[in-house]
């Protein structure tokens, strides 16, 4: 039954408790996963360019289902379709969380995606069906909610249980959490969007498969290889290939999946550009920070979550606030001020030493995802109610699919470039340790005589353990460097964004024809 939202009988408040739960859940265990790969590693016996399969693949299953979620929601009513989704999603996480062999983890993890690829696009629909647009902000502060607050705790929970109990235990606490939704789902939800039954575009399936499956694996695994790998070469191409048929096709036929028009409405095209920008600042510095608090400082996972936790308190705490604050005087001057404390701070973390004290570091993290607490939502609100209803559903799973690609290429891309930075420092360390030091030989001998003295070493092992030390003072402080440089491009990112937030203009939904 198609059931209209402003029918005084339909009540938000029950429909809004069950969609953001299930976002919340669906959210949260995407980024879970991140800070549990060593252990899984571990029991498994795998290396770490299979165990990155767990994200790969996670993300990939969403990536290919969000373009196809507009075609969902115009075919299947908002109560069938959450309740599947979540359903989906809770088998897939007690696959996961007994699964036996990786083999079965990766398929637990597959059908986990299969029900949350539906969901973020499935919210946020929902939320415009519900409210009009003068209070739609205060609404998708709610989702901000969801959409960033969960990442955020994600690394914290995960690095918290692993420590205390075992990786298996963040399946097992999400579990719950999905089954008690898909009750308060099954009694409270009704449908509030509108249903045009239109049918299924096998060719459009498979073409947005491969155009957006290949460009996200793609960028995942330059982060992983490199550029320059046959692998990631092929899959960009592929993926470009399958993604310009895809557009194509969408824009000949009567029924399209996904609607392509949507970019003639100019401030829903902007806010996209400026909203795939953004994301790609805000998820490689959910990367980016671990690597330097874990891997350079030697910090544990659960200090690197916590370290992360006050800035998604903040987070939690603004969005709301936020959101009503847009339906007062619009987004242009919100994002703006967001966008200058987020490049401020970004600025900041390119100045990181071996000795930065990790209160810093917490309080500038923080201080960076306040200043992202005033863009997700204010932009992609913007942008939405500036389409007419009868494109909600393209609207929100065009946004969503920009946010997926957007996040993938800004971690490919930014790891890539500390990467390439560390080997050019460490090159350059090393040849000026060598030929431009005359007296880095004798510094050498001495430092092996005190090894030798001291720990009752020969001369040789005295001198092996001399290099190997200054060698790996020599990585680290390249790893530093290139961590820096990474932020230095991160900060420029964010300045494009903040220039075109300029343009940000109050909208609303033009009359429908």
């Amino acid at each position: 039954m198609n059931v209209d939202p402003q029918r005084k009988d339909v009540k938000k408040g029950p429909i809004l408790v069950a969609i953001l739960l299930g976002g919340f859940v669906a959210i949260l265990n995407q980024t879970s996963m991140n800070v549990a790969l060593p252990p899984v590693m571990n029991d498994f016996g795998i290396a770490a360019n299979t165990a990155q399969w767990l994200t790969t693949a996670y993300m990939l299953v969403n990536g290919i289902l969000i373009p196809i979620t507009a075609f969902l929601m115009e075919r299947f009513t908002t109560r069938k379709l959450f309740i599947t989704a979540m359903t989906l999603f809770s088998i897939g996480t007690l696959i996961s969380g007994l699964s036996p062999t990786f083999a079965m983890l990766i398929f637990g993890r597959v059908i986990q995606a299969s029900g949350a690829g539906i969901m973020m696009p499935l919210m946020m629909n929902v939320v415009l069906s519900l409210f009009p647009p003068e209070k739609r902000g205060a609404a998708m502060g709610l989702v901000g909610v969801a959409l960033v607050f969960g990442p955020a705790i994600g690394p914290t929970f995960s690095g918290w249980a692993i420590e205390t109990y075992s990786w298996r235990v963040i399946f097992f606490s999400f579990l719950p959490i999905a089954i008690l939704d898909i009750i308060i789902a099954a009694i409270w939800l009704k449908n509030v969007t509108r249903l045009s039954y239109p049918k299924i575009d096998l060719l459009a399936v498979f073409l947005s498969t491969v155009g957006f499956g290949g460009i996200l694996y793609g960028f995942s695994e330059a982060g992983n290889d490199g550029w320059g790998s046959m692998t990631v070469q092929i899959s960009l191409v592929l993926g470009m290939i399958g993604l310009a048929l895809f557009v194509w096709r969408e824009l000949t036929v009567e029924t399209p999946m996904l609607e392509f028009r949507v970019f003639k409405y100019g401030m829903f095209g902007l806010t996209t550009v400026i909203n795939g920008v953004v994301t790609m600042a805000l998820f490689s510095a959910m990367v980016l920070v671990p690597i330097y608090v874990q891997n350079v400082r030697g910090f544990t996972a659960l200090e690197s979550g916590l370290l992360m936790l006050p800035g998604a308190l903040i987070m939690g705490v603004m969005n709301p606030i936020v959101g009503k604050v847009f339906d007062k005087i619009g987004a242009r001057w919100i994002v703006v001020t967001g966008l200058v404390i987020t490049a401020i701070t970004s600025w900041q973390f390119s100045f990181l030493t071996n000795s930065t004290t990790y209160s810093y570091i917490m309080v500038l993290y923080a201080m960076r995802l306040f200043g992202m607490s005033m863009l997700m939502m204010p932009i992609m609100t913007a942008g939405l109610n500036s389409l007419p209803s009868r494109l909600n559903s393209h609207g929100t799973a065009m946004t969503n699919t920009t946010r997926q690609v957007a996040g993938s290429i800004g971690i490919a891309f930014l790891v890539t470039v500390m990467s390439n930075r560390t080997d050019t420092h460490f090159a350059d360390y090393s040849n000026e340790l060598t030929s431009a030091n005359p007296g880095f030989m004798a510094q050498l001998q001495d430092l092996g005589q005190k090894l030798t003295a001291s720990a009752g070493l020969s001369p040789q092992v005295g001198q092996e353990s001399a290099i190997q030390m200054i060698y790996g003072l020599v990585m680290k402080q390249s790893v530093i460097d290139g961590l820096n440089d990474a932020f230095l491009v991160a900060t420029f990112i964010t300045l494009v964004a903040l220039f075109l937030a300029f343009f940000l203009r109050k909208t609303t939904p033009p009359d429908e024809n």
